[in-house]
């Protein structure tokens, strides 16, 4: 696809390497040429240096034969008026923004074709929010994403001793844990050297402690399948959030009632602005969340999760370490740098989570060829889980008709999960490899390497005899 995308900030950066990686032509429009040309110098891109919203920039970048605008500048003024330039001078068909402010829905009439002509709008706050606030309810997994209408969830846990499938094979799940449906679709063990390395989910697999394992299930089981890999932790209660920027801030909002929350901003004005925002009962304290003494004044060690969200990498890992040192049950970074956080998950940091990231996929489905309904991106954008439509019949389609068994799946990936039917009458199917794909069913795919994209895409588009 031929891509345009506007802001070269850390949001549209994410983005490029991401469409780079997967062989579309890019071309990112900046104000700022240094930008530009360190980012040409990594990524295979064209940079155009200029404003996104005047159309002899967006000439120049190639709006005349563009598939896709992705506006993800700073200001939410400068993505909306791109896209109805791009719609209303250029036609392009699909235009993307990214939309901070809460007065812009995404089903509001001024995204229609009338008025701003955006297709889809993303916002990178609320898409964090909301995954932390899934963490929030599964304090025991790392993730949790959502597919077929929230119908099937897939988990990934760091498995402890004491869970019943711990020490044990895969083979024998139906024994130590009947009446669940699950399938394990990855594996990450750490070797000698330190480094993460797949193992492959056969029978004889063995589930080990220290494991991170991917596993998908109807949602409704999610909490039995959580406590086949380790205990269950006590709910969350206290919530500490180092940082009251806009993701504090939304996320202090949205645990109003369910949790007893602290806010360490080391801004003044910013803690007047947030008081005024915020219930009288949450407390909004002014100081560095790298602050010892701070820390253990507030009795961070009663705290049963810990969030560092400021917009500084090295803050964020640090204040994260001196919690957890000092008692807190579990602690979450947030990390721009794919780097850092390679460095740090899975270590005394529990979660480290990238913010451009969780908003990867919601972008990544717009570009997926195919039925593509949903698309999420695991482990710091290495891996990929997707559903995808089955279309046509036995003639016209490569799946529809045929066991699992059947299909030439990239070695490594995993169909872990079909939904059959709609509305009321859908049903969560854990395949085996003699279940036959249907049309219509909704399939969702574990791939292990972002490579193998275009293999499961080619074999899930319908022939030229279906219509």
């Amino acid at each position: 696809m031929n891509i345009i995308i506007l802001g070269a900030g850390r949001v549209g950066e994410s983005v490029a390497v991401s469409l780079v990686s997967e062989k579309n032509d890019i071309t990112m429009v900046d104000m700022d040429p240094d930008r530009l040309r360190v980012l040409q110098d990594r990524l295979d891109l064209r940079g155009v240096v200029g404003n996104g919203i005047q159309p002899s920039v967006l000439s120049e970048a190639g709006a005349q034969d563009a598939d896709m605008l992705i506006a993800c500048a700073a200001l939410d003024e400068t993505n909306l008026v791109a896209c109805k330039v791009a719609h209303d001078m250029f036609n392009i068909p699909t235009t993307i923004a990214r939309i901070r402010s809460p007065e812009f829905p995404e089903s509001g009439p001024l995204m229609s074709r009338a008025g701003f002509a955006v297709d889809e709008v993303i916002c990178p706050e609320e898409s964090l929010t909301r995954y932390i606030r899934k963490l929030i309810a599964y304090p025991e997994a790392l993730q949790v994403l959502e597919f077929a209408d929230g119908l099937v969830s897939l988990i990934a846990v760091r498995a402890i001793s004491g869970g019943p499938m711990v020490r044990h094979v895969i083979s024998e799940l139906p024994q130590l844990v009947p009446n669940i449906d699950m399938r394990f679709v990855a594996i990450y063990r750490m070797d000698e050297s330190g480094k993460d390395r797949q193992v492959l989910c056969e029978g004889e697999t063995r589930i080990e402690p220290g494991d991170e394992v991917f596993v998908l299930a109807a949602t409704k089981d999610i909490r039995r399948v959580l406590e086949t890999l380790r205990r269950r932790d006590q709910p969350v209660k206290r919530v500490m959030i180092a940082g009251g920027g806009k993701v504090g801030l939304r996320l202090a909002r949205q645990l109003r009632g369910e949790c007893r929350v602290k806010i360490l901003e080391h801004d003044p004005k910013r803690c007047e602005y947030l008081t005024t925002q915020l219930p009288v009962d949450t407390l909004v304290l002014c100081g560095d969340s790298t602050d010892e003494e701070l820390l253990e004044e507030e009795h961070v060690n009663d705290t049963d999760l810990f969030l560092a969200l400021t917009s500084d990498d090295e803050d964020n890992i640090m204040a994260c370490l001196l919690a957890k040192r000092m008692g807190a049950k579990r602690v979450l970074a947030l990390i721009n740098r794919k780097a850092y956080a390679d460095l740090v998950q899975g270590t005394q940091i529990d979660i480290a989570l990238s913010p451009s990231q969780t908003v990867i996929g919601e972008l990544l489905a717009h570009v997926r060829r195919g039925d593509v309904e949903v698309v999420h991106s695991l482990r710091r954008g290495d891996a990929e889980a997707l559903e995808t439509v089955a279309r046509g019949d036995r003639k016209s389609s490569k799946v529809v008709g045929r066991r699992i068994e059947e299909l030439p799946m990239p070695p490594g990936a995993q169909i872990g999960a079909i939904v059959r039917g709609e509305g009321a009458q859908a049903r969560v199917i854990i395949p085996h490899h003699d279940t036959v794909i249907e049309a219509d069913d909704h399939v969702v795919v574990f791939l292990p390497r972002k490579r193998m994209v275009r293999d499961v895409e080619k074999l899930f588009q319908v022939g030229a005899m279906y219509f």
